[in-house]
């Protein structure tokens, strides 16, 4: 098989290899984990290998060359259709347990497969009917046709702002039913996304430099740009496999309405019996001070109190709802509303509570601070710090010497 070995082509081989073979890996383990974020995440890596692939073939001489030449004309290689949706499935994956793909989920595909009837088309036309190019008397790959790129750029940028939105409506879901929303906030996935901005961003600043200085625009001036395509890909590649974080909360949600979410059943029964929905932004305030909310709102209290329901680190909103025997939305409406707090923060305050009275009693003097933040219900050093400075306005240390 032909390859010419060069600077250009063999440090885009590196890149192409370590992306396919990073694809491998992430398949392979969601088979092992049984989680289908990975295999999403798979095919990203593997459409972003592809992407590299004619700039990496062309300087091994694959376009000086039959058959090679040929090949990469009627072979698609940059599917910039399906990488958005891929980004968007990736997210939903991630962030939620009960995401599956069906027909409706197809219908974001439509554009990258009709790309590929296009290009078969192409191929039978120019092969079979004519036995000559016709599509490609110019000699320019249709992949790079401007107005495929600038589309396909507009398509990422649509699915990037839709995953954002997801994320956002998940991170204002999460803190409403957990009290452990710290270690289930995926940082992650926004470091994911931020890196897939990243990539756009790269287009786009090229975009700008070649209008600008229309002389930059050489297939060595495109290597570069490629190139630091390649780096990001490596990141999203390495970080990715990296995490170890499942999402446990099931849920269904409209990313174009805020208002409600429908929670549904979970194998790691964090939800009531019956499906259940919660709205993600309760701001009640006419409501504060009604005779239901403050009833509630007293039935909570006690039973945080006297049952010390704050030292469960995996504490949800649904554990709460059951031993009130009612429904989350009104325990989510009377937190929200009441204490104008969301669920993991009224939790984490009776935990610091909890704590600062471990301090008093002296048990700071026979355990470390992290054994103490553990058993009142932390779970992390990193969540039980940010939580202390947050209600006091001290770190732990700096509250114990201020109260020495």
């Amino acid at each position: 098989m032909l390859f010419q070995f060069g600077f250009y082509s063999s440090l885009l081989l590196i890149s192409f290899s370590q992306g396919v073979i990073f694809a491998v890996l992430l398949f392979i383990k969601g088979i092992q984990t049984g989680n289908k974020s990975n295999y999403w995440l798979s095919l990203f890596l593997f459409l972003c290998s592809l992407y590299i692939a004619p700039w990496m073939l062309g300087f091994a001489g694959w376009y000086d060359n039959q058959p090679y030449r040929d090949f990469m004309f009627y072979v698609p290689f940059q599917h910039l259709f399906f990488i958005g949706p891929v980004i968007y499935f990736y997210t939903q994956s991630l962030l939620n347990p009960s995401f599956s793909f069906g027909k409706k989920q197809s219908l974001h595909l439509l554009p990258g497969i009709f790309y590929i009837l296009y290009s078969i088309v192409i191929f039978v036309y120019d092969k079979i009917i004519l036995n000559k190019y016709y599509f490609y008397e110019d000699g320019i790959d249709k992949d790079f046709d401007q107005w495929y790129q600038i589309a396909g750029l507009f398509s990422m940028v649509f699915y990037f702002a839709l995953s954002i939105r997801y994320y956002s409506l998940y991170k204002r879901l999460i803190v409403q039913v957990t009290s452990f929303a710290d270690t289930i906030l995926f940082r992650w996935a926004k470091n994911f996304l931020f890196a897939f901005l990243a990539m756009q961003m790269l287009q786009v600043i090229f975009y700008i430099i070649g209008f600008i200085y229309p002389t930059t625009i050489t297939y060595v001036g495109g290597w570069w740009y490629y190139l630091l395509f390649s780096i990001i890909m490596y990141y999203i590649a390495i970080a990715g496999y990296a995490n170890q974080i499942s999402a446990k909360i099931s849920y269904s949600l409209s990313i174009l309405d805020n208002h409600p979410v429908m929670l549904l059943h979970s194998s790691q029964t964090f939800l009531l019996e019956d499906d259940a929905t919660i709205d993600v932004d309760y701001e009640i305030a006419e409501e504060k001070n009604s005779p239901e909310i403050d009833e509630w709102k007293n039935k909570i209290l006690e039973l945080i109190k006297t049952e010390k329901l704050y030292e469960n680190p995996e504490l949800t909103l649904t554990d709460v709802s059951k031993k009130l025997k009612t429904n989350i939305s009104i325990v989510s409406k009377a937190i929200n509303s009441g204490f104008q707090m969301n669920f993991n923060n009224f939790i984490n305050h009776y935990r610091i509570e909890a704590v600062k009275e471990m301090f008093l009693q002296g048990e700071h003097k026979k355990q470390t601070l992290l054994g103490i933040a553990f058993d009142c219900g932390f779970n992390s050093k990193a969540t039980f710090n940010r939580a202390f400075k947050k209600n006091t306005g001290f770190s732990p240390k700096e509250f114990l010497q201020h109260n020495k």
